[in-house]
Order: structure tokens, then sequence, then C-alpha cells
């Protein structure tokens, strides 16, 4: 019995809905993300944007990344936007998928954790 529904897998083993299926995004960039990277950049010293690539389940979103590595991500999305943005700020931005996060992000990470603990 054959349901046209019915999931398959690819040749790669993919499962895979047929037909054609759009991506849903869980909601769209704001005008508050954005003010949201500002205000965290102008607040902190040291700070670099980490673009990262848009997903099936999110828009393209950035990453700030202060000086001792406390961090915040928001939706942008597009690149052209936190560009604009880091360009207008003075600051640096670097596309994540190619340098990868700072170490310092780990090690910020790791602090808190311990301070939870």
């Amino acid at each position: 019995m054959y349901n046209k529904d019915m999931r398959w897998r690819d040749r790669y083993g993919l499962r895979r809905l047929r037909g054609p299926k759009i991506a849903k995004f869980d909601r769209e960039a704001t005008d508050a993300d954005i003010e949201a990277l500002i205000a965290f950049a102008k607040s902190r010293r040291g700070v670099e944007f980490y673009v990262e690539p848009e997903t099936f389940a999110t828009d393209t979103t950035a990453v700030a990344v202060a000086d001792d590595g406390e961090w915040t991500r928001r939706r942008v999305g597009a690149p052209a936007v936190i560009r604009k943005v880091a360009r207008d700020l003075a600051l640096p931005v670097y596309d994540v998928q190619l340098t990868g996060y700072p170490p310092r992000m780990r090690a910020y990470n790791e602090r808190r954790r311990r301070e939870e603990a």
C-alpha cells in the first residue's frame, strides 16, 4: 500500500517529503534584533561580529563577541545587514564558517558553567 505523502529516503539516506517543501523560519529578524547587537557592541570593549548562515530552522544570525568572551546572538536577516552595522561601528565582521568562533567565547562559557555549579 502506497501513500503519496509517505516519507521516503533518498539515495543518501536522508529523510525527505515528496513534493516541494518551503523552509519555515521561526520568525524574521526585526529592528529590535539589530538594535540589541548595536547596544551590546556599544556597551562592551573589543566586540567582533560573526555571521552564521541561514538554516532551515532560522534566519541568518550574527554573534557579537566582546573582549572578555561575553556574547549574544541575534537574527539579522542577511549578511549584508550586519556588515553595514559593523562598518558603521568600525568593528570587524567574520564569516563563522571560515574562521570559527573565537576561543575566548568558549572560555567565557566555561567560566559561567563553573560559576553556576
